[in-house]
């Protein structure tokens, strides 16, 4: 991408909420309680998936720019993601939960690495954990339980639009009183457990924390620290309106667009053949 337009790219993401908090909120002819539920049973009836990601994250004041493709299975959970020759191949119950990697760089060879690890999830918001429409289906659902007979404050539908090539729903989740909350590990926590019991983020919580905080396990109990009163200050979401999956997503924090993910070309259910979870699989380059 040209630098100039880069430039503008970067600019256009960090002011766009400035935007967002002045939008009037289109009528709709849909209910939003309806469509969030269709959601979450949508993606509880996935078993498979074959999507391309493209990603904008945050990291300090710059974004990271990713793309891959990816073949999910749910049940067990098997995963190979490409991204630009970047290989991973991960699969439920093998290799003591590492997944195996073929960096497609130096040092050239096949690696086994801890999807946790500071390896595999440097400067990036999720790990592998993450991939497909469970993560975010789980922290909306909580949304919707959390905010009970007030869902209407919550959720706001704003329309219909285009999203990646698809007809969406178009909602926001407005949690106007986002803010930082006090946090008292408790044992046997560390900051993805925590975040996981919260259903938040992690990066968010270790951002928040840093200097005192290191890393995701750099806490002990008793110690008390500071954790978001929820995911996001506001949350865009474009539901497809044939399968109700939630196609593209828009975080923002205080700061601005904190993160944000795109699907296309998503194939429900595809049949994979058992090999294609293995690294002898044809086209695969492990």
């Amino acid at each position: 991408m040209p630098f100039v337009l880069k430039k503008l790219l970067k600019y256009f993401l960090i002011i766009l909420p400035l935007g967002f908090l002045s939008f009037s909120f289109h009528s709709t002819g849909y209910n939003c309680r309806e469509v969030m539920d269709k959601m979450v049973k949508s993606v509880e009836e996935v078993k498979g998936l074959k999507y391309d990601l493209k990603l904008a994250e945050r990291i300090e004041k710059k974004y990271n720019y990713f793309g891959s493709s990816v073949k999910l299975n749910r049940k067990p959970r098997k995963l190979y993601l490409n991204a630009k020759g970047i290989e991973v191949l991960w699969v439920e119950g093998k290799h003591s939960g590492d997944a195996l990697v073929n960096p497609n760089s130096f040092p050239y060879i096949n690696l086994y690495l801890d999807p946790l690890g500071s390896l595999m999830r440097q400067d990036q918001h999720h790990t592998i954990h993450e991939a497909g429409f469970d993560y975010f289906s789980s922290i909306i659902e909580a949304n919707v339980k959390k905010a009970g007979d007030k869902f209407d404050q919550f959720f706001i539908p704003d329309g219909e639009e285009n999203m990646n090539g698809r007809a969406c729903y178009k909602i926001i989740i407005n949690n106007k009183d986002f803010a930082a909350k006090d946090y008292t590990v408790l044992k046997g926590e560390n900051l993805i457990s925590i975040a996981r019991k919260l259903y938040l983020g992690e990066f968010m919580i270790l951002r928040m924390n840093k200097p005192k905080v290191s890393d995701y396990k750099d806490v002990k109990a008793g110690q008390v620290i500071k954790v978001p009163n929820a995911y996001a200050k506001y949350v865009l979401l474009y539901i497809d309106k044939q399968n109700y999956l939630p196609i593209g997503v828009r975080v923002f924090d205080d700061m601005g667009l904190y993160e944000q993910y795109d699907y296309f070309n998503v194939q429900v259910n595809p049949t994979f053949e058992d090999v294609e979870f293995t690294k002898d699989y044809k086209g695969y380059n492990f």
